[in-house]
C-alpha cells in the first residue's frame, strides 16, 4: 500500500479510511466512467480535485491493449508525471495526497488529491477570446514563447502528456488582465502521461501534433509557430529548421491527422517551417 496525506488533507479526513472517504467523497463530479471518477471538492475552507480509480477490469484493459491503447490503472502514474514536472521547474498541479491498494491490476484502488487552481482561465478559452478581441501581440508571442519551453522541459524530464493540449494550460485572470506572461503558466490534466529516462520520437510527435491541432481556430501565423519552434528545441532557427525538419514535419502531419477525425475536412494550417525560414525571431 502507499499512502501521502498532506496535513491539510489529514486533518480534514482525521479518523477516516482515506481509500474509503476517496470513494465515496462528495463534490461536483466532472467526469465519472470506466472505474474513475473526478470532482471538486471543498474541505476545512480548502478547495481540492479528487480523481479516484476504482479499477477498471480486466475486460477494459484487454479492450485497450487490443486497440493498441495503453490502458489507465491509477491515480499514481499521474503522480509521479507531477513529481517529475516540479524537478525540471515546470508549474503544474499541486498535490495534497494520494494513495494506491491492492496488487491486482484490474481492481486495485487509487486516488490523488491536487489543491483547485482558482481563478484561471486556460490557454485555449484565451485563444478563443482572442478570435473576437486580440490582445497585445507581444503578450501572445511570450505566451508562445513559454509554452514551447514547458514543451521542451517536459520532454527532456522524460514526461510525454498524452493530451497535449492549448485547453490544459492555466494562467491567472489577473495575469491576463495584466498582460502578465512571465506568470505561472500550470500545465495539468496529466492522468495519462507517461514517464521513463527519455521521450521516444514517436510521443514527442504526437504531443507536438495535439499541440499544433489545438491551434486551429486561433488564427496563428507561420512566425508564430516558428516562435515555438525556437523556444522548444533552443536552437536559432536556422538550425533548427534543417535539424528538427523530420520532427515537425511528422508534428504537422499527426496535428492534420486529428483536425481531420475531429472535424472530417482538410485542414488548413500555416507551415512550420520551410527550407528558408528568413530572419531569426
Amino acid at each position: 500500500m502507499t499512502l501521502y496525506l498532506r496535513d491539510d488533507l489529514a486533518r480534514a479526513w482525521d479518523g477516516l479510511d482515506p481509500f474509503e472517504q476517496a470513494a465515496r467523497q462528495r463534490g461536483d463530479v466532472f467526469r465519472a466512467r470506466e472505474g474513475r471518477r473526478t470532482l471538486r471538492f471543498e474541505a476545512g475552507g480548502r478547495h481540492y480535485f479528487l480523481k479516484y480509480h476504482a479499477g477498471i477490469g480486466w475486460k477494459e484493459i484487454f479492450k485497450n491493449l487490443s486497440q493498441a491503447k495503453l490502458p489507465i490503472l491509477g491515480a499514481l502514474s499521474e503522480v509521479r508525471a507531477i513529481r517529475a514536472l516540479e524537478n525540471a521547474g515546470v508549474a503544474t498541479l499541486s498535490i495534497a495526497g494520494y494513495g494506491q491498494r491492492g496488487g491486482n491490476p484490474a481492481r486495485r484502488r487509487s486516488f490523488l488529491v491536487t489543491d483547485e487552481l482558482m481563478h484561471t482561465i486556460s490557454l485555449e478559452e484565451l485563444g478563443e477570446r482572442w478570435r473576437t478581441d486580440p490582445g497585445p501581440a507581444p503578450f501572445k508571442w511570450a505566451l508562445i514563447h513559454r509554452v514551447g519551453e514547458i514543451a521542451k522541459a517536459m520532454h527532456d524530464a522524460g514526461v510525454n502528456h498524452r493530451d497535449f493540449y492549448l485547453g490544459h494550460f492555466l494562467i491567472a485572470r489577473s495575469a491576463v488582465e495584466r498582460h502578465d506572461a512571465s506568470a505561472p503558466l500550470h500545465l495539468i490534466d496529466l492522468h495519462r502521461s507517461q514517464v521513463r529516462g527519455r521521450v521516444p520520437r514517436r510521443w514527442r510527435v504526437k504531443d507536438i501534433g495535439g499541440l499544433y491541432f489545438s491551434t486551429a481556430r486561433l488564427g496563428l501565423t507561420r512566425r508564430d509557430l516558428l516562435r515555438f519552434v525556437r523556444a522548444y528545441t533552443d536552437m536559432p532557427l536556422r538550425d533548427a529548421l534543417p535539424d528538427k525538419a523530420r520532427l515537425l514535419a511528422a508534428s504537422r502531419h499527426e496535428g492534420e491527422r486529428i483536425y481531420r477525425r475531429y472535424f472530417e475536412k482538410e485542414p488548413g494550417f500555416p507551415l512550420p517551417f520551410s527550407e528558408h525560414p528568413g530572419k531569426d525571431i
